[in-house]
């Protein structure tokens, strides 16, 4: 159906007041993605602080082409969405993808939406946590979810221009209680990069049990859990890796630049302290991530080689101008979050001295070479760590420098 015969059908079922359950809903509408030129709104300085669609703007989710397809790639292109529906149209109970943290804002319409803390969330499971309810307000059979009725649901009616923010793992259901357009970002930063690893490591013991029977007349048994677990939660252990390896590198890259004072001129004491907290929420991920089946010897030898070069050769990532704009789009959503101001920052002819940050006043820059001077490449979270912890402990006099100056 296209965008046009949706909005024939929604008027025409206004007008009939047709509410006899053809009503369609219109989700998931990737428009930032499909109408990039045409800036409708601006996201609010609180959820700026976004590692999910920054990435997507510049890379992709899968790297492996047994994974990578037309479809997948259109459905992972990024998680900033518009939702269109008339009244009475739902949104089924469910915790947001990745459990990444989301923000919904009304342009208009209500919304009625019903909460549930992540205390509470196996109470809408069956005994096996396999099946979820789907409709908490139709009759939940107590034999399936025995459980259910120790639910408390937090209620809240969302009102035109207001924003509701969903933190990761809270489970929700939401009505719409007059025809209602609204924007709907999914995100993740340092703050909650655990729950994403979590999500992971649990959808991947599922994938990897279901499996289990086969693994000995199975080739690469580590490699079909991988691709199981990327088509039912979206990414796998290796896109993640890849993922937190490049946003490690972005945010070592940025922290190195301010060691110089002059560079204290641009940058505040809390992009620094950003930094830094990234940095330690990417080695705290990566060493939940060092014991897994995955990236044992055996299974690192197996990566495919798409996979292999996104995450190890530390110089060929630098050099990519998929990496450069993933610290462009760094840079300029710190200093908009720490400063308002969202399109200060300009791109800087820096490949000549070879200096990849857009906010570097250093005539004599080795960024790269000091990265590489310590690892050249990265094998594993093992290598991730030792580098996160060596870029930390090198810069950590940073802090102080930036908040003295």
């Amino acid at each position: 159906m296209s965008m046009r015969e949706f909005v024939d059908h929604w008027a025409a079922s206004s007008s009939n007041g047709d509410s006899d359950g053809s009503l369609l809903y219109l989700k998931d509408w990737h428009f930032v993605k499909e109408y990039p030129g045409y800036v409708a709104y601006t996201t609010p300085t609180f959820f700026a602080d976004d590692w999910l669609n920054m990435y997507l703007d510049s890379h992709p989710i899968h790297r492996d082409s047994d994974i990578a397809n037309h479809t997948n790639e259109i459905n992972c292109a990024d998680y900033r969405f518009v939702y269109m529906g008339p009244k009475g149209t739902w949104t089924p109970l469910h915790a947001d993808v990745f459990r990444s943290y989301s923000w919904s804002a009304n342009v208009c319409g209500r919304k009625l939406w019903l909460f549930l803390p992540p205390s509470q969330s196996h109470f809408v499971f069956d005994r096996n946590l396999r099946s979820s309810v789907y409709n908490i307000n139709d009759d939940v059979s107590e034999k399936q979810f025995p459980e259910f009725n120790n639910t408390k649901w937090l209620e809240c009616t969302q009102e035109q221009n207001e924003i509701i923010f969903v933190p990761s793992g809270w489970y929700h259901q939401v009505h719409n209680l007059e025809d209602t357009i609204s924007i709907n970002h999914n995100w993740f930063n340092g703050y909650n990069l655990h729950w994403v690893w979590n999500l992971l490591h649990e959808d991947y013991k599922v994938a990897k049990d279901y499996i289990e029977d086969i693994r000995d007349i199975c080739d690469d048994f580590e490699g079909l859990c991988q691709r199981n677990l990327a088509a039912n939660t979206g990414m796998n252990f290796y896109d993640f890796f890849v993922f937190i390896t490049r946003f490690a590198l972005a945010n070592i890259v940025e922290l190195y630049h301010i060691q110089n004072p002059k560079d204290t001129d641009f940058i505040s004491a809390e992009t620094a302290n950003h930094f830094v907290y990234n940095l330690m929420s990417i080695r705290d991920v990566a060493s939940k991530m060092v014991s897994t089946e995955a990236f044992n010897t055996e299974n690192i030898c197996n990566i495919s080689e798409q996979n292999r070069s996104a995450f190890s050769d530390i110089i060929k990532i630098l050099e990519e101008e998929s990496f450069r704009r993933l610290l462009v789009a760094l840079s300029k959503a710190y200093n908009y979050i720490d400063r308002g101001q969202k399109d200060c920052l300009k791109m800087k002819d820096s490949s000549q001295k070879g200096c990849l940050s857009v906010t570097c006043l250093k005539p004599d820059c080795n960024v790269v070479g000091d990265i590489i001077s310590f690892m050249r490449e990265i094998h594993g979270p093992m290598d991730l760590m030792r580098t996160v912890k060596h870029q930390s402990l090198t810069n950590i006099f940073v802090l102080e420098t930036v908040s003295t100056s």
